[in-house]
C-alpha cells in the first residue's frame, strides 16, 4: 500500500509583533523549535501556507519510533497531535490521495483517480472545483516546489526520484494544461525546483500565501529501488525522518518569526486506518486531540485560512480550529 505524509506550514507576514510564550520545553528541542516573536492578531496580516508532503507510514509506525523517527518525536511534546486521523481512501495509491488533498473527492465526472499514472489527456480532469483555481480566482498567490525537476517545466512526467503523483495540481487541466504538458505556461509559473526554496524563503515579501513542497521519493519515507536505502520500510523512515531535521528548521523559525503553524500528516496508514497528524507553532495547543480529522479538513482549513470558499465536498469535515489556541484560528 502506497502512503503518504504531509507538513502544513501557515506564516502571517506583519510589521508589528510581540513576544509570546512558547511551547514546554522551549529551547530544549530540536533546531527551529525555539521561541519567536509573532506577528498582528490573526486575519490582519497576509497569510502563508506551506504543505510537504511524505509518504508511507502509519500512526503506530511513527508516534514513539524515536529508533527511526528521532526528530519527528523531538517535536511532539511542542506539537499538538491528532489521534483519530483517517484515511479516507484505504484501498487507494498515493494519487488520489494528493487529488482529494487539493479538492476533497478523487472522483470527476470525467475521471476518477485510482492509480498512481502521470498526468495525460485521457488521465487529467477538467473540473476547476479545486483549491489553486480558488486561489487563482481570489487572487492569492501559490507555488509549487518539487525535488527533483528541471527549472521552467511543467513536470508532468515522471523523472529519476521525482514522480508527479505527488503533485496534485498537474491533473487539472486548467493548471497544466489539456492535454497537461511540460510547456503550459500557467503550470510553469507555479512551479519551481526545491532547489529555489532556500533563497525564497529569505524574501518574506515575496513568498507565495500558499506553497506546496514535494521531496523526492528518496526523501519522503516512499522509497525506491534507485536510493541509498532502496525499499527498506525502516530505512526510508529514517531518511525521511533525516531530511525534515535538515529543511525543517528553516521554516521552523521562519513560523516563529511571522506567526506560523507547521502541519505534518500521512495519508495512508495500515488495517487500523489511521495515520499520524502534527501540528506546531505559536497558536497551537499541545498534546493529543482525539477530533476526528481527514484530509477532507486539511483542505477545508487551508480555505478558511486564506478567507476562499469552502468546496461542497469538504463543508462537512472538522477543520483545525480545535488545534489552536482560542481565537487564533483562522
Amino acid at each position: 500500500m502506497r502512503r503518504t505524509a504531509l507538513l502544513f506550514l501557515v506564516a502571517c507576514s506583519a510589521s508589528h509583533s510581540a513576544t509570546i510564550d512558547g511551547p514546554p520545553g522551549s529551547g530544549d528541542g530540536p533546531p527551529g523549535s525555539h521561541d519567536g516573536a509573532v506577528d498582528s492578531p490573526p486575519g490582519t496580516m497576509k497569510r502563508t501556507i506551506f504543505v510537504i508532503p511524505m509518504e508511507n507510514e502509519p500512526s503506530s509506525a511513527i508516534y514513539g519510533n524515536t529508533t527511526d523517527a528521532p526528530y519527528i518525536n523531538g517535536l511532539m511534546p511542542m506539537a499538538a497531535y491528532a489521534t483519530k486521523f483517517q484515511d479516507e481512501l484505504p484501498a487507494l495509491p498515493s494519487e488520489p490521495h494528493y487529488i482529494w488533498m487539493e479538492a476533497g473527492t478523487n472522483a470527476f465526472t470525467d475521471i476518477t483517480f485510482s492509480n498512481d499514472n502521470d498526468p495525460s489527456s485521457s488521465h487529467s480532469t477538467s473540473s476547476t472545483a479545486h483549491l489553486t483555481a480558488q486561489l487563482d480566482t481570489a487572487g492569492v498567490s501559490w507555488m509549487s516546489y518539487q525535488q527533483g525537476i528541471t527549472a521552467g517545466t511543467c513536470p508532468v512526467s515522471t523523472s529519476g526520484v521525482f514522480a508527479p503523483k505527488h503533485d496534485p495540481t498537474v491533473f487539472f487541466q486548467d493548471i497544466a494544461g489539456s492535454p497537461p504538458k511540460s510547456t503550459t505556461a500557467g503550470c510553469i509559473a507555479h512551479h519551481k525546483p526545491y532547489t529555489a526554496f532556500a533563497a525564497d524563503l529569505m524574501q518574506p515579501a515575496t513568498m507565495a500565501q500558499y506553497v506546496f513542497i514535494t521531496p523526492d521519493l528518496c526523501h519522503d519515507m516512499h522509497g525506491d529501488a534507485s536510493c541509498p536505502q532502496g525499499t527498506n520500510v525502516a530505512m526510508n523512515i529514517q531518511a525521511g525522518d533525516t531530511w525534515l531535521s535538515t529543511e525543517l528548521p528553516r521554516i521552523l523559525d521562519y513560523a516563529n518569526a511571522h506567526d506560523g503553524v507547521v502541519l505534518i500528516v500521512w495519508d495512508e496508514g495500515d488495517s487500523s486506518n489511521l495515520v499520524p497528524f502534527l501540528a506546531l507553532g505559536p497558536r497551537i495547543k499541545t498534546g493529543p486531540s482525539a477530533t476526528t480529522y481527514s484530509h477532507s479538513s486539511q483542505l477545508k482549513s487551508i480555505e478558511e485560512i486564506l478567507g476562499v470558499p469552502v468546496l461542497p465536498s469538504v463543508t462537512s469535515a472538522n477543520d483545525f480550529a480545535d488545534l489552536f489556541k482560542p481565537g487564533m484560528f483562522p
